[in-house]
């Protein structure tokens, strides 16, 4: 049959889809992992992100030390943290490599979506007596909406794809069916595996999309104004002025 229509047998197997080892559960560990590593990332790095981008200071030194992250290979920040001074196996080693990962996109998105905001529309808010929270909140942030987004999106993206890593530390995750193939030298569940990592990645991008496109503060303002000038009745049918009457 070959590897294509193998592991589409593999794939289409009710027996490997349930039990401790199916993919269901494995499933639910990999989405558990990206999930509490993308909270943990986000809850770190986007509030610094976005205060620095509205003050304009330092954030160039945080974008930078972050960026660090990604000179330095996930699986490697993982070994040191098993032989290191945690020396345990499992989801909390693979949490905190994730964690490290995420934080380079969400925090560089973020800060340049802060800085990226008009700095006329800034000033006029200002100038209008907008305290630095209203500022924030009403201003900068719906502004820098879908960059900051963009950053969410690619972090759950690539910590999808990586959490494959929890595998070899003794975690959960789709990972486990991808070397469970390696230590049958089973071909077609290592492909099978590979699959559903590969879309899970995508459809999570495309739920982020949907996300990103309905929770946009300014689209959905331009929607509500695009609703209301449909609602005006035309100039052609408005009711005619009183006419008025000489004394």
């Amino acid at each position: 049959m070959g590897v294509v229509g193998d592991t589409w047998t593999w794939l289409t197997t009710g027996s490997h889809w349930h039990g401790p080892d199916g993919v269901w559960h494995r499933l639910g560990e990999h989405l558990f992992l990206t999930f509490v590593s993308l909270g943990i990332a986000s809850a770190v790095a986007l509030p610094v992100a976005v205060l620095l981008g509205h003050l304009g200071k330092g954030g160039a030194i945080a974008v930078n030390i972050s960026n660090v992250g990604r000179a330095v290979p996930t699986f490697a920040v993982l070994v040191l943290l098993l032989i290191g001074p945690l020396r345990t196996y499992g989801d909390l080693p693979t949490i905190i490599a994730l964690v490290l990962f995420a934080v380079p996109p969400l925090m560089t998105n973020a800060y340049v979506g802060m800085r990226e905001v008009d700095r006329e529309v800034v000033e006029a808010a200002r100038g209008m007596g907008m305290t630095g929270w209203q500022l924030v909140g009403r201003v900068e942030l719906p502004l820098a909406f879908p960059l900051i987004m963009t950053g969410v999106r690619l972090a759950a993206v690539q910590v999808v794809a990586t959490t494959t890593i929890a595998a070899p530390a003794g975690g959960g995750g789709l990972g486990r069916i991808i070397t469970a193939g390696f230590r049958l030298t089973d071909t077609p569940q290592v492909v099978a595996g590979a699959v559903l990592v590969a879309g899970l990645a995508l459809l999570v991008e495309a739920v982020f999309m949907i996300v990103e496109r309905a929770g946009d503060p300014m689209r959905r303002r331009a929607g509500r104004r695009a609703a209301a000038a449909r609602r005006r009745p035309p100039a052609d049918q408005a009711p005619p002025a009183p006419a008025v009457t000489g004394g």
